[in-house]
């Protein structure tokens, strides 16, 4: 992908271009002082060897062309520069497009001056080429509302508790399940344990075979940002389940991002043998990390929902609230049309099944008309609210996108914001039924 709009002009001696394969080193330049800390001794090797990995990396999601730079052409140095990284999400069992833009940095003299700005409004353009309905990004409290993001999608959440907690085999118990590295030939059990875990949420990120490849041995070394898989075994040898932790301690902790188990088997079971393993992995990063000062204690950040929880309540008590990924849908109607079948399938099963009738949403400045016929939702388009036909339920700002990604439901909406509302039994029933509160779980990639 080649842009032929660029490079652009952004005055003082400032030009927006795309990346090439020549920028990795000056990109890595540029991260490692926008990202540096009073307190830090150095780079960040694990951030930088990420860094080159989406630069460089040969799959489809990556490489240097995906980077918006920013180039003081008086210096020669890049300044500013954010990554768009294209991914396939799941809205319950419906694929969508998803631009990720992660990271976005800028040295500290060139702060204030419309740069990110500017790279937003490219990457959003490349983004809508693609075919992406939506745009993502995680990152510091309230800063991306300014480029049409809204917090609607849960993360980061999870249990904690200390190592010591964690309980020992009995004398002379063998351990009952045992965990191994995950080799090429264990990847399509897992993709079919993590694909068949993602009914459990409303939203979750698919990956193909290639995208589990990278993800078993892909990064370079040092790259911190994927996962060590695991394969759990039965002492017979059979394959249960699947685990990937962080590859280092983040602060006194080892955290769990994924974590699965065939059907027909025991949580319970299987718990204490994974929390044993964990135990021994974060005792083993604390060795080979020299910047590691402590271990304490395990993390399964695995949402706020997961089988495991009810039978690790006591080893980990200590409960992690989410934070939220920023989410931007740029055309709505488009999106509600791509899952059509999923809110037609709501609507079945609810107490509306067969409903006919017309839903105006407000957004205030603008709107949509969903027209549903016997159960099928036959229209959606966007509507413009006036004085004479303000709707059947309106939403502030872009808090609607709450509502449909699951992440509150109408009341507690409302109770924040008490310019939300909807008007009469039938509206609210809509809305309860078209779109439920339903816990979500983003694995990106990375």
């Amino acid at each position: 992908m080649t842009d032929k709009a660029l490079p652009r002009d952004l005055g003082n001696g400032l030009v927006l271009r795309q990346g090439t394969p020549k920028d990795v080193g000056a990109l890595c330049a540029c991260y490692a002082e926008a990202f540096h800390r009073p307190t830090d001794d150095g780079p960040n090797p694990f951030f930088l060897a990420w860094i080159r990995d989406l630069a460089t990396a040969s799959l489809p999601p990556y490489g240097a062309h995906n980077f918006t730079i920013v180039e003081d052409t008086q210096s020669g140095q890049i300044v500013s520069s954010l990554n768009l990284v294209s991914q396939t999400w799941c809205y319950e069992e419906i694929e969508f497009g998803v631009g990720r833009i992660e990271p976005v940095g800028t040295l500290p003299s060139y702060r204030k001056r419309g740069l990110v700005r500017a790279q937003f409004d490219l990457a959003h353009r490349w983004s809508a080429e693609r075919g992406e309905l939506v745009q993502t990004i995680t990152g510091i409290p309230y800063f991306y509302r300014q480029f049409g993001y809204e917090m609607t999608i849960e993360s980061g959440a999870g249990h904690l508790g200390s190592k010591l907690a964690v309980p020992k085999l009995k004398e002379g118990e063998e351990e009952p399940y045992r965990v191994r590295p995950a080799a090429e030939g264990d990847l399509a059990f897992m993709r079919m344990l993590a694909d068949r875990a993602a009914a459990r949420y409303l939203v979750t990120c698919r990956r193909d075979d290639s995208l589990w490849r990278y993800e078993l041995d892909g990064r370079s070394e040092g790259n911190g940002s994927g996962l060590v898989l695991r394969v759990i075994e039965s002492a017979a040898g059979e394959r249960v389940g699947f685990l990937g932790h962080n590859s280092r301690l983040w602060g006194d902790a080892l955290h769990v991002r994924a974590l699965e188990l065939s059907t027909g088997l025991s949580w319970a079971a299987v718990a204490p043998s994974v929390l044993r393993y964990l135990q021994a992995a974060g005792e083993e990063c604390l060795k080979q990390d020299p910047k590691a000062t402590a271990f304490s204690r395990l993390g399964l950040s695995l949402g706020t929902e997961h089988p495991i929880y009810c039978v690790t309540a006591s080893v980990l008590p200590q409960v992690d609230p989410p934070y939220a990924w920023y989410v931007r849908v740029p055309d709505v109607p488009a999106f509600l049309r791509r899952i059509a079948p999923v809110l037609e399938r709501r609507l079945a099963e609810s107490s509306l099944a067969g409903h006919s009738g017309d839903l105006k949403v407000s957004f205030y400045r603008s709107g949509v008309r969903l027209v549903i016929e016997q159960g099928r939702l036959t229209s959606v388009e966007p509507w413009q609210p006036s004085h004479e036909d303000s709707g059947q339920a309106g939403f502030p700002d872009l808090t609607f996108l709450k509502l449909l990604f699951g992440y509150r439901d109408y009341d507690e909406i409302r109770y924040v914001f008490p310019d939300a509302w909807a008007d009469g039994d039938e509206a609210r029933a809509l809305l309860a039924a078209l779109f439920p509160k339903r816990p979500s779980l983003v694995w990106p990639v990375a």
